[in-house]
């Protein structure tokens, strides 16, 4: 009668080292989204103290928990139209940039002219200049046609800045398309206009909401353009944040209050672009 007997077979150093990478990767990977999420952790911690206990000692959290902050901005009016007055700028400079970048760049995308190239890059120019170079002839011209304090004032300048981004990232989304698209439209019977909204903006709608992304965050974090040229009515939060200074030093609670309050906005934005951001630093080339 034949015994066998089983011996316990070693795992091959190669499973090892395998394992050990992918712990390392994900260790690495942990450690990276703590480095970058501790300061919005620490901003939204403070937000949530008093300026004493703030300057009193280090703590990982709040020892008195206090929503007064909070409540200064959402009762004060002059707090909460200034989100209100921000997020006008922005939504009406968004809205414009894209729409005029959108047959801008389906005319650098489908056709060649005298002189395309050189006008491209003149576009680019533009979005490579300071916004301090633009913030006295704007508060002159903006002064001059009655514009000054008003939302449409910071949302035309930074028109200058957002439409050559829109057109540049919306041009690489729309050279990805098929010329063959439009050229099957035309047979079919399609004017232009029924074809460019009914079949393109769909075909590209994901460059179209990277384009709207960097729009708003462009508009929404610039501040030396919104400052100048706003006084009161349309001052936006980032310039009201100065407010917290007095004769006595900041009042940092309610600071970081108003700091926190303005990454809402962003962070909805990039939860509805999330899967296309990616795409957007590349253009539309990926």
């Amino acid at each position: 009668m034949d015994i066998s007997v089983s011996m316990p077979v070693a795992k091959p150093a190669s499973s090892t080292r395998g394992l050990f990478r992918v712990v390392l990767r994900a260790f690495i990977t942990a450690l990276y989204i703590l480095f970058l999420m501790l300061p919005i952790y620490w901003l939204v911690t403070m937000s949530f103290k008093s300026t004493n206990e703030i300057l009193g000692g280090f703590t990982l959290w709040p020892r008195d928990f206090t929503l007064a902050n909070y409540g200064i901005i959402f009762t004060d009016p002059t707090w909460y139209n200034g989100y209100i007055a921000s997020l006008e700028y922005v939504i009406i400079n968004t809205i414009l940039s894209v729409a005029v970048a959108l047959p801008a760049a389906y005319a650098f995308s489908r056709y060649r002219f005298l002189g395309d190239k050189h006008l491209f890059f003149w576009l680019l120019t533009n979005r490579m200049a300071p916004p301090a170079v633009f913030a006295l002839p704007f508060y002159q011209l903006y002064s001059a046609v009655q514009l000054f304090d008003t939302p449409w004032a910071v949302a035309l300048a930074h028109t200058l800045f957002n439409i050559p981004l829109a057109v540049w990232i919306l041009e690489g989304f729309m050279s990805g398309v098929p010329k063959e698209l439009d050229e099957t439209a035309y047979v079919d019977g399609y004017s232009f206009s029924r074809f460019f909204f009914k079949i393109f903006m769909p075909t590209i709608a994901a460059g179209i909401g990277v384009a709207c992304f960097f729009c708003f965050m462009f508009s929404w974090v610039e501040l030396l353009l919104a400052k100048t040229l706003t006084s009161v009515d349309a001052k936006p939060i980032a310039a009201l944040m100065t407010k917290t200074a007095s004769t006595s030093g900041y009042q940092l609670g309610l600071l970081a209050a108003a700091g926190s309050l303005t990454l809402i906005p962003g962070a909805v934005v990039i939860y509805f672009v999330r899967n296309y951001i990616a795409k957007g630093f590349a253009l539309g080339r990926v």
